[in-house]
């Protein structure tokens, strides 16, 4: 063999001419120096070694390259500090990088040792020992530590005293947990680990834990269906001690680009107290949660999504949440399910339908819509053309539209909903709307706006009332239904115009306090809307008595009801209106100049108030109270930090005491309040606002939820870790444990006063939350979240949360100290999903029925 170059080199494998190829040559160099030994045909490389041969690729500080053998050596070297360096790193075809304190391999046969490697597999790292790779590429290792810390020197791990790694497997002999080098008496006399190069199906063991009510038990043991690339499963079961048991079917699927989703149905046997004594009963519950979510760019302009949580109404009460023993969970009143489908065709057209239902908690009533059905048809200008050439005149801009709505629904029972019975109680129908409208600009400044709107019901089924006299008593009505089609119409005319008003006050004697804009936006709306009520439209019918005399009202004239009342989309109002609506919404901003800026001229504006709105309507119609009450509400940002929301209503009208038979009461009058010379009575008021000294910690805190969720969709099928977290982030964002946010505080205050329109039994609401955050070290942090009720003049739900980072463990601790949900519960556990069950837990719940 010739002398290479001192930094490179090359040699190739002996055999015959014809199976010489470019794969079969062994690349080495080295930084240092490469010395060739002729008479041994050892090659030497120093500093930054490296030979490469196929798929094998080894770096150290030192490697031995016996070309005749076709053995490799490498180590590392101890430098003058005393610190081992340049460790050997190997890394063959098909698997991860691999590093060792020394090793010896062959490159022609495969087979080779290496002492004090050091490996990640699967999210978790084999280090220590020595390992022995055979040439049927099975590995032999002895004194390993399996562990999921990522240091060279693991703060814990598996010790393997000796086992065999195959493609698909490792087989171990006795195996114990191993402490910061503390073996701990917790072992097993043999394990098996599947090491699977794609989804495989195996046993889940379960998790033991208490139950202040059920008692002891073993949570979540079943097994795991890895069914191919796009779909799994899993069956779980939980025992407990006292006689209760649950399973679940837990199903993730996803086709990427296209679609993902979950399924989980959920089945409880509860069962409390002692059997055969009146304290035992035995509950049966359910529940089914179904997500679907299309991906935006699978089938561009058509979606399709469904959102289902739906079961039995106590499922939640009896399973403490679903065993997640949150007490928002545990209260929760309401299952809402969704299922929609949803197109937008090329002309804009979109038509939308879905299936939904909702189940009260609380009084088992149960509603569901089967189906909602939308269409709608955009704006046009039918008498526009498109080869129009200059400006629209004022025909052309005459906008038509058209949108249908259809629906079948029903609210009933849990106990009635599947008898034969209910099918008559659907309410359906269909509701069309057209709007015509014309805007235009009239002397410049003012948009005006006109146009017409129509709108016809459809309905299959309408109401025959029929009065019973009852002796020293008020009337019976008896109320039939009607199946058969029946159609009501009703149209309105309206005209308006806005405009906004400027104005601006500059200053020069403020400081840097320039200037002061006011925007204002007035606006007033006309609209009539004839009396559809005339009983010879037949929207409208008179009250009869079982003989068919009419029934009087207490004007004196025959009362009437319409036969579309309670139906889905009722009939036409009765009474003509002819109303003006009017409103002012203003905006005020100051212009401050910046000295810090360095052209001198910088200037920054400030909102004082965003939108300040003042609304109300006139009636001419109308016999009396012809003005409406005037509604009020606004917005002020006065800095990133401190946002104030604030609203009212003013009622216009005069009060007065009337006292008949030696009692006192207060009611309306017909007359406006400045005609006695005074302001319109407020009747309510309320504000709220948020404030945060740390507007950065909620920015950051939505970034993390945002990131958890997206990594979890990119998955598809999300662990039990992944869904823990997305659910704790769901229910309390504080819960988000992130090192990077050094401190925050924050509250909000809601404040509101109401009265009815005489101005009695007036009543206060106010509500304060407030939570916080904080690194007490770089590693330990402090959470908590609060509020006080000021009804009961206590703290409302209060929890408090330590979080210690342990580097490849974490240690939580939550609090609640008081109140209904009173808890505690101490975790410490391992990060890594791979040891999941690897943990200790301690946990006082509130959750208890006796």
């Amino acid at each position: 063999m010739r002398p290479q170059s001192p930094l490179t080199g090359s040699t190739s494998t002996q055999g015959k001419p014809k199976d010489t190829t470019a794969s079969e040559k062994v690349e080495y160099k080295a930084k240092d120096s490469t010395v060739v030994d002729k008479t041994s045909e050892i090659v030497y490389l120093y500093g930054e070694a490296r030979v490469i041969y196929q798929g094998f690729e080894l770096d150290a500080d030192y490697i031995e390259f016996n070309t005749k053998t076709n053995l490799v050596y490498a180590r590392g070297r101890t430098n003058a500090k005393g610190k081992y360096v340049g460790r050997p790193i190997l890394k063959m075809e098909g698997q991860g990088t691999s590093m060792a304190d020394s090793l010896r391999y062959n490159l022609k046969t495969g087979a080779g040792t290496i002492h004090g490697v050091f490996s990640e597999q699967e999210g978790g790292f084999f280090s220590g020992g020595k390992a022995k790779k055979q040439p049927d590429d099975e590995i032999h290792s002895k004194g390993q530590i399996y562990s999921t810390c990522n240091l060279p020197h693991p703060h814990f791990g598996i010790y393997i005293t000796k086992g065999i790694v195959t493609k698909n497997q490792i087989i171990t002999g006795p195996v114990y947990l191993e402490i910061e080098d503390v073996p701990l008496p917790l072992g097993l006399p043999f394990a098996f680990f599947p090491k699977p190069n794609k989804k495989s199906s195996g046993f889940i063991l379960p998790s033991p834990g208490e139950d202040f009510t059920r008692g002891f038990f073993l949570r979540d043991g079943g097994y795991y269906l890895g069914l191919n690339d796009f779909w799994d499963a899993k069956v779980l079961g939980t025992i407990f001690t006292r006689g209760s048991y649950e399973g679940s079917l837990l199903s993730n699927y996803i086709k990427r680009y296209k679609y993902t989703g979950t399924i989980n149905f959920r089945y409880a046997n509860s069962r409390y107290g002692s059997e055969g004594s009146s304290d035992f009963s035995a509950q049966k519950d359910f529940n089914i949660i179904w997500n679907h979510s299309q991906n935006a760019n699978a089938n561009p302009g058509t979606n399709f999504s469904a959102s289902v949580d739906a079961g039995t109404s106590s499922y939640n009460r009896n399973t403490a949440g679903g065993n997640s023993y949150d007490p928002n969970q545990t209260a929760k009143n309401t299952l809402r399910s969704s299922i929609a489908y949803g197109k937008i065709f090329g002309n804009g057209i979109t038509f939308g339908s879905d299936v939904s239902g909702y189940q009260d908690t609380q009084n088992k009533s149960v509603g569901i819509t089967l189906p909602n059905i939308s269409l709608a048809v955009p704006t046009f200008n039918p008498f526009d053309s498109k080869e129009r050439l200059g400006e629209q005149k004022w025909y052309q801009k005459i906008t038509v539209g058209y949108s249908l709505q259809a629906s079948n629904s029903i609210t009933t029972t849990e106990s009635e909903l599947f008898k034969k019975e209910s099918l008559r109680k659907f309410k359906n129908g269909l509701n069309h709307q057209i709007p015509i409208n014309m805007a235009f600009n009239v002397l410049t400044f003012f948009n005006f706006n006109t146009g017409v709107s129509y709108t016809e019901r459809w309905h299959f089924q309408t109401i025959e009332r029929t009065y019973l006299r009852v002796v020293n008593s008020s009337d019976q009505i008896i109320t039939d239904t009607i199946p058969g089609f029946k159609r009501n119409n009703e149209y309105n005319v309206s005209m308006g115009t806005s405009t906004k008003i400027y104005s601006t006050a500059q200053f020069t004697k403020f400081g840097n306090f320039k200037a002061l804009r006011h925007v204002m936006t007035p606006s007033v709306n006309f609209s009539y809307r004839p009396d559809f009520s005339n009983v010879q439209r037949g929207y409208y019918k008179e009250a009869k008595y079982i003989d068919g005399t009419s029934v009087i009202g207490s004007d004196g004239r025959p009362l009437t009801y319409s036969i579309f009342e309670g139906s889905l989309y009722g009939g036409p109002g009765a009474g003509q209106n002819a109303s003006i609506s009017f409103g002012l919404d203003n905006t005020v901003e100051a212009k401050v100049l910046t000295p810090k800026d360095t052209t001198g001229k910088g200037e920054r504006k400030i909102p004082i108030i965003q939108g300040l709105s003042i609304n109300g309507s006139y009636n001419f119609l109308a016999k009396s109270y012809k003005l409406s009450t005037l509604s009020f509400n606004g917005r002020s940002q006065f800095s990133d930090k401190l946002g104030v929301n604030y609203f009212g209503t003013l009622d216009p009208y005069q009060t007065e005491d009337v006292t008949a038979n030696n009692k006192t009461t207060r009611q309306l009058v017909d007359k406006y309040t400045w005609e006695a010379g005074q302001l319109p009575r407020l009747t309510s008021f309320g504000f709220s606002f948020n404030y945060s000294l740390n507007p950065e910690a909620l920015k950051r805190r939505n970034m993390n939820e945002n990131e958890l969720r997206q990594n979890a969709s990119k998955l598809g099928a999300v662990t039990k870790e992944q869904a823990d977290a997305l659910a704790m982030v769901s229910r309390d964002p504080n819960a988000f444990v992130d090192f990077k946010i050094p401190w925050n505080f924050a509250f909000d205050y809601a404040f509101q006063y109401t009265t009815n329109r005489e101005g009695l039994n007036g009543s206060v609401t106010n509500t304060l939350n407030f939570n916080g955050d904080a690194n007490i070290t770089p590693k330990w942090k402090v959470q908590f979240s609060s509020g006080w009720d000021f009804k009961a003049s206590t703290f409302s739900y209060t929890s408090l949360s330590i979080y210690r980072d342990l580097h490849c463990w974490d240690m939580s601790v939550s609090w609640v100290p008081f109140g209904a949900y009173q808890s505690y519960s101490v975790d410490i556990k391992v990060k890594a999903s791979v040891l999941q069950d690897l943990k200790l837990s301690k946990r006082k719940a509130y959750y208890t029925r006796f």
